[in-house]
This record gives C-alpha cells, sequence and structure tokens, in this order.
C-alpha cells in the first residue's frame, strides 16, 4: 500500500524543544510579527510588556522583522520573551509572506496593547484592520487601512498577487503616499472594532483613553503635548527588567507556563521566595521538567512544616523521577496538614502501588478517607488495593476472559503482579507475559478493549491461564524480572506508550517504568507489539534518556512493532542507523478485531444511528485557540445530521461529556450520551458493529469501530490519527478540528456515508485486509520467537 506524503511532511519543525506536527493535524501556528528598526527597539520592548502583562495567558511566537540588524541587538528583547524570532525582512508587507505561520498579528513598535486581544487570535478568515479616516489633499475624508495599523493575516487567504499590490507599509500614516491598502484587501478585508488600533491622534485636549480600548496606537511622539493621559497609559509598561518579571508574576489568574518558567527564575535566583519556587516549580512539572522542579524547590522548602502544598509538590516531580524514597518523605510531610492531606495520601497510594506495596497502598487511601470521605484519588486507589471480600470468579468459559472487560472487574491491580484470582494457571514457563495499560473502573473505554484485542492476536484463551499480568506503570525490580524472565515470552503492548506524559518516570521516560539495566537482563524474547509514538503538536518532550532507553529496548526485543508509519519515522529518528531497519510495522489488534474475535461479523441491520466522540484531555494542546470554532462548526454539522439518523454521543471518558455540556450552553442542541467507560468490552464492541458510522476524536474512537467493520471520520486533533489514516490510504476520512470548514465537510462526508452504506462498509472491508495480511505474518514470525504454547 503506498501511503501519502502526510508522515513525511510531518517533518516541520517548530518551537525549540517541542514536538510541533501542526502540518499533520492542521494545527494553526500563530505568530505576532513586528516590523522594525534599531530606533524602535526601546519601544518595542514596552510593546511586549504591555502584551504579556495585559494577556497573562498569550504566548505565541514574537517575529522581528529587521533589515539586517546584529543579532546582539535582540538581546534585551529576549530577556522579555520566551520565544522571540528574528528574520530580516525590507518591508512591513513581509508579514504577509511569514513562512511557518497560519495566522500573523502583525504589530507596530509604536504600539501598546491595554487589553485582551483573545479575539483576534480566534479570527479564521481574511485579513482584519481597523479602516482609519483619512483626509487627502483636497480635503475629503476616505477610510482606508493603514500599512502600519494592527493587522491579523489569514496567510492562506492572501496571495502573492495582492501582497505585490501592496506599498511597503513604511510610509507615514497621514500620507497618501503609500498604496491604498483598504482598496488592495477589499476582497479579503474583516473590519475589526476600532478598539483594536486606536489612534492616540482621538484622544486630543488630554482625552482620556476608553477602557474599553485593546490595543492604542501613537502615530507621533508618546510625549506629545495635549495626549497626557495616553502617555500615562503608555508608561505603565516602561519599566525595567526586573520590575516586569515582578509585575508578570503577581498578576492573579492562569499565565501561560512559557512566559512564566521564562520570567520567574531569575526572579528567583534575585530574591528567594517560598510561593514563587512552588510556583516556578510547578509550571517546570506541567512542562515535564522534574529535575529543574527540583533544583528550585528543594532548596527554599527543606523540611518545613508550614508549606505542605510545596512538598507535595516536590514529591509528585520526585515521584516522576523515579525517586521514590525521597518523594515518600515529601509526601508525607504534606500529608501532615489537613489542607493537603487528602492529595497527598492519594499521591503515597499511587507511589505505593508503583513499587509493589500493595498493602501500604491500601493504607494510605484509607488515611486518605479518613482526611477526607469524598475524596476520588483515595477513593479510587482504595478500591484499586482492596484484596478482602473480592469474590471468586465463576467457572466456565467466560472466567478465562479478559479480566478488565467489566467495570467491576480489574484484577490487573491486585496485590500482587502475578494472574488473578480464577482456575489454577498453566506452569509459569507456558505462559506469555504481557506488559500494558490494563484501565479499570471509569477510564478510557479503548484502554479497556485494547489489552484484550492484543492476547487476541495470541490465541483464544486471553485470560489468566495463557497470560501474566504486569501493569506497565509499576516499577520492574529484581521481583519483577524473575516473574518476567519465567515466561515463556513477554509481549509490551499495545497503545500509545511512547509519551511522557500520564505516569512519567526517570528509569526510561516512557510508560514501562523499567531502568536500562534492568531491562538488559531479560532473558524472556520480547515483543514490542502495536506501540505508538503519542506526543501532541507542540508537546515538550525532552527525550534524551527516552532515546537511551529505547536504544536498549530495540537491542534487546526479538519483535519491535509500532503501529503506524508515523510513529516509525519519529522512533527512527532517535535510533542510530544500525538500529533503525529492527523497527517495523504492526497495526493496532483493534483495526482486525473482525478476523481476531469469531461472530464479530456485521448485522443483518444495523441501527440509524450516527456515533459521536469527542476528547478533552490536554484540551489546550488539542484545540488551540479554535475550540470556539471547533464547538460552532460540530453543532452546524449535528443540525444537518440528526435529519438523516439518530445521532448519540459516545463517552470513552466522563472528562469526555463537556462536549454535550458545552454544545448545549453554546448552541442550544442536546445529545443522549451512552457512558462508555461503564460498559463490557463485548458491550462497546457490539454498540459499534450495530451503528452506521461513528465519528470520533480520540484513536480508539476510530480503530475499534473500524476494526467491527463499521464507517468512520475522524475528528483530527493528535497526529496519530492522522497517521492511522495514511496508513490505510483513507486521508479523505479525517478532518482537522482546526478546519474553518468542519461543519460543512463533516455534514457532507457523513451524509455520502450515509447515502451509500454498503460501498462505504466495503471500503473499510477492504482497506482491512492490508491490515490483516501485515498482522498475521507478524504472528506466524512471533509464534517462532515464542514457540508453542
Amino acid at each position: 500500500m503506498t501511503r501519502s506524503s502526510a508522515s513525511a511532511s510531518a517533518r516541520a519543525s517548530g518551537a525549540a524543544g517541542a514536538d510541533d506536527r501542526s502540518t499533520v493535524t492542521g494545527r494553526r501556528r500563530i505568530a505576532f510579527a513586528v516590523h522594525t528598526d534599531a530606533g524602535c527597539l526601546p519601544s518595542l520592548a514596552t510593546l511586549l510588556r504591555s502584551l504579556a502583562l495585559t494577556n497573562p495567558g498569550v504566548c505565541e511566537d514574537f517575529v522581528v522583522l529587521h533589515p539586517g540588524l546584529p543579532d546582539a541587538s535582540f538581546d534585551a528583547l529576549r530577556g522579555l520573551h520566551p520565544r522571540l524570532v528574528t528574520r530580516r525582512a525590507d518591508s512591513r508587507r513581509d508579514v504577509f509572506r511569514l513562512e511557518g505561520y497560519d495566522t500573523v498579528v502583525a504589530l507596530s513598535p509604536t504600539m501598546v496593547v491595554l487589553g485582551d486581544i483573545g479575539e483576534l487570535l480566534r479570527m479564521r478568515h481574511g485579513v482584519g484592520a481597523v479602516p482609519q479616516v483619512l483626509v487627502d489633499r483636497g480635503g475629503d475624508e476616505r477610510r482606508t487601512v493603514l500599512p502600519d495599523g494592527l493587522l491579523v493575516v489569514r496567510r492562506a487567504d492572501v496571495d502573492d498577487a495582492v501582497v505585490d499590490r501592496l506599498g511597503d507599509g513604511d510610509g507615514d500614516s497621514d500620507s497618501d503616499s503609500d498604496s491604498d491598502w483598504g482598496s488592495v484587501l477589499e476582497g479579503v478585508l474583516t473590519p475589526l472594532d476600532a478598539r483594536y488600533d486606536f489612534l492616540t491622534r482621538r484622544l486630543y485636549d488630554d482625552t482620556p483613553v476608553p477602557a474599553q480600548v485593546a490595543v492604542l496606537r501613537f502615530p507621533g511622539p508618546s510625549d506629545e503635548p495635549g495626549y497626557a493621559p495616553a502617555a500615562a497609559a503608555r508608561r505603565r509598561f516602561e519599566m525595567g527588567d526586573e520590575e516586569f518579571r515582578a509585575a508578570y508574576c503577581a498578576l492573579p489568574g492562569e499565565k501561560h507556563a512559557d512566559l512564566l518558567a521564562h520570567l520567574a527564575p531569575p526572579l528567583l535566583r534575585a530574591r528567594p521566595s517560598l510561593g514563587l519556587a512552588r510556583t516556578v516549580a510547578d509550571v517546570y512539572r506541567r512542562q515535564g521538567r522534574y529535575d529543574e522542579a527540583v533544583d528550585v524547590l528543594a532548596p527554599v522548602v527543606g523540611d518545613r512544616l508550614d508549606a505542605p502544598r510545596c512538598q507535595e509538590t516536590l514529591g509528585v516531580c520526585l515521584m516522576a523521577l523515579s525517586r521514590y524514597e525521597e518523594a515518600e518523605a515529601r509526601l508525607l510531610l504534606a500529608a501532615a496538614s489537613p489542607d493537603t492531606a487528602p492529595r497527598a495520601f492519594a499521591q503515597l497510594a499511587r507511589l505505593a502501588w508503583l513499587c509493589g506495596r500493595d498493602t501500604d497502598a491500601h493504607a494510605y487511601a484509607r488515611a486518605g478517607l479518613e482526611a477526607d470521605p469524598t475524596d476520588a484519588g483515595c477513593h479510587s486507589w482504595y478500591v484499586r488495593t482492596r484484596t478482602q471480600d473480592r469474590p471468586e470468579p465463576e467457572s466456565g468459559p467466560e472466567s478465562a476472559s479478559e479480566p478488565e472487560s467489566g467495570p467491576a472487574s480489574g484484577p490487573a491491580s491486585g496485590p500482587a503482579l502475578g494472574p488473578a484470582l480464577g482456575p489454577a494457571p498453566v506452569a509459569a514457563g507456558e505462559q506469555l507475559a504481557h506488559v500494558a495499560l490494563f484501565a479499570e473502573g471509569q477510564e478510557n473505554a479503548g484502554d479497556k478493549v485494547l489489552p484484550e484485542a492484543v492476547r487476541m492476536c495470541f490465541g483464544t484463551d486471553t485470560g489468566p491461564r495463557a497470560w501474566y499480568q504486569q501493569p506497565v506503570h509499576r516499577l520492574v525490580d529484581e521481583a519483577a524480572l524473575e516473574e518476567l524472565n519465567a515466561r515463556r515470552g513477554v509481549v509490551v503492548g499495545g497503545g500509545g506508550l511512547f509519551l511522557p506524559d500520564t505516569s512519567p518516570n526517570g528509569n526510561s521516560h516512557w510508560q514501562w517504568n523499567i531502568p536500562d539495566a534492568l531491562l538488559s537482563r531479560l532473558t524472556a524474547p520480547l515483543a514490542v507489539f502495536a506501540v505508538g509514538y503519542n506526543v501532541f503538536d507542540g508537546q515538550l518532550y525532552r527525550r534524551n534518556r527516552f532515546a537511551g532507553s529505547l536504544r536498549v529496548l530495540v537491542e534487546r526485543s526479538a519483535f519491535f512493532g509500532l503501529r503506524n508509519h508515523g510513529s516509525i519515522e519519529r522512533v527512527r529518528e532517535l535510533l542510530p542507523a544500525g538500529l533503525r531497519d529492527r523497527v517495523r510495522y504492526q497495526p493496532c489488534p483493534t483495526t482486525v478485531a473482525r478476523y481476531l474475535q469469531p461472530g464479530l461479523s456485521d448485522p443483518v441491520v444495523r441501527d440509524d444511528t450516527v456515533l459521536v466522540n469527542c476528547a478533552y484531555d490536554r484540551a489546550g494542546l488539542r484545540f488551540g485557540h479554535d475550540y470556539g470554532d471547533f464547538l460552532a462548526q460540530m453543532a452546524a454539522a449535528l443540525r444537518g445530521l440528526r435529519d438523516r439518523a439518530g445521532v448519540r454521543y459516545a463517552a470513552h471518558m466522563p472528562a469526555d461529556e463537556k462536549f454535550v455540556h458545552d454544545l448545549r450552553r453554546e448552541h442550544g442542541i442536546s445529545l443522549p450520551v451512552d457512558q462508555w467507560y461503564d460498559m463490557t468490552n463485548d458491550g462497546i464492541r457490539d454498540l459499534f458493529r450495530r451503528s452506521r458510522l461513528v465519528i470520533g476524536m480520540r484513536g480508539h474512537a476510530g480503530m475499534i469501530p473500524f476494526g467491527c467493520g463499521t464507517p468512520i471520520l475522524s475528528l483530527v486533533s493528535h497526529p496519530k490519527l492522522a497517521y492511522f489514516l495514511s496508513d490505510i490510504g483513507r486521508e479523505e476520512w479525517g478532518l482537522s478540528v482546526h478546519d474553518r470548514h468542519l461543519g460543512p465537510r463533516l455534514l457532507e462526508r457523513a451524509t455520502a456515508v450515509l447515502d451509500d452504506h454498503p460501498a462505504a462498509v466495503a471500503e473499510v472491508h477492504d482497506a482491512q485486509k492490508f491490515l490483516w495480511e501485515t498482522t498475521r505474518s507478524n504472528l506466524d514470525e512471533l509464534r517462532e520467537v515464542f514457540g508453542p504454547n
């Protein structure tokens, strides 16, 4: 099968240190841009400070276009902003040709930002500008776009022919010497409210600046007589660097992590503060910079009992570095305070479980419930580690089925790392070990189906007689290594286990918590099976430790199969040349369920139902500034779709239900909700199988129904969805959540599926054939690796 160039184009680079694949998902790349010369650099510093202090949650690239200034000229500006980019440019009109960005907000050094400019970042069409009134030499007034005014440029809407007709954009805004930008841009111009480019000349005779002004521009000197209130508004942002950093850090409300991590550390070094240290450490923690968080917080906190929140943050960061003893000591200090005790005990329960200490984990969870009986985290760990009063499974064929197939089961979290209660297992040497994320309770429905699908590839017995379970997040110590080596083989997979968050550890920097030294001593044959590289667009992944662990993993594996070619390319980038060819393609087994599970054939009659799913974990990475538009586009599509079929919402996790609440509140549309996280695996597959179409944002909201033979359309907010569609040669089944025309396009494609449903089902079957041929070939090889069962 020939794959499209989507994966190749995915190598477009993004912000430094980030895994940016915006060309795959359609995620908008936004930048502020300013054209300046040396004389305007001080004014530009004032602009940068005003932007940060009035919009503390905004941190996009800030591109400085200049005529060829020395790089050192921008050192002072770099201290004010973490994402400053400098580029040589002849004139201001080069903002229309700024490569690497989809939306450019062009500012002028003569501006200061006084209010919220979020509306500009959400703009999706044309060129936004404030038409200004000018008086020509004949005394006639005309409204036009000034070359040095604020612009919001959607680059896809402006071609080179339009840009060539613009003047240089460097002329006097009170003259008509430049081309009339208003008439040149007439076909694409979106008028903005005057508050986004408010000229100070409207404030003659010391008129106060109106409260609604968001961007104030000074066509003349800022200290010109008669404009004292405007000058005072600007002076608010004329300050020294330390004063600016302190002002930003003291702002109430949510601040952008990149800005805070850039501005706070110098202030912390100059004036150590417990509160600021915790703030910086929290930012580092959210960015996955756990070692830096510890370095910032530990010297300031010490063993203080009056700083429980700091001790809690420090404990969580130490746990993410796999420094478990130190983490436990810090969390115990945090648990001494009533305010932080429930959260601290929940973290202590998790830590003890990670280290294989289930009795301690249960005791910590119980202590947390004694502090707060309503704490959900402690309740979850209490149930998960409870060993008494667990019912014996019934005998019969169902007792050997996947233990996490129902919400009340899930012995993967039991007291030992071994198999669940039930019929006596076969000898250890006849079992396979399965290292995976074993979801339970109200966790992701797809993560419940997936482990069972992996085991189906190796035989009909997917239960504890044939399989030994090793939860992927639990630390592999000497005892765990002995258990793994006793098995005839170890299967790691599936799922997107190559990702930096969810359950970070310092041993591997991916989800399997195994030190390199123990991995090297694994003697049982090892197969990495259908694992994915699950990093979001723009997500920070500090990959040095991961690359080292990855090399050991590939060297040790008898089989190393990733679930899409996008993941293969990303992982090969991190490997030495001699190991790259060992990385091969193994589709997610959920995509070939019809071949694995007897009786999973197409129903004679399907329900007249379309299922919809949206995902909300890491929502900022999924939607950026486009969530409001996404919601409106989906509302438009669903209104039309409900005329053709019943539309139901499939919530894979409780958090997914945010979509139906927002849809009802913002657009008056109500959808019936099916809580898939409370269903059995067979129930999930049956509902997918009987539906006519599934529109999903989660990876397994597409792969599971596809594997059941049901047509899908994917709402692409993560590269993995695009990678899968590229692998099967059906890129047209995906629509970016950032698509400006998502609503009509989704309705059109959904309608086409419903209009000729037999043909759509046949396409699914045809695409499955290649995936099954690949899987069958890999399984033939693995039977030789693992030997007979």
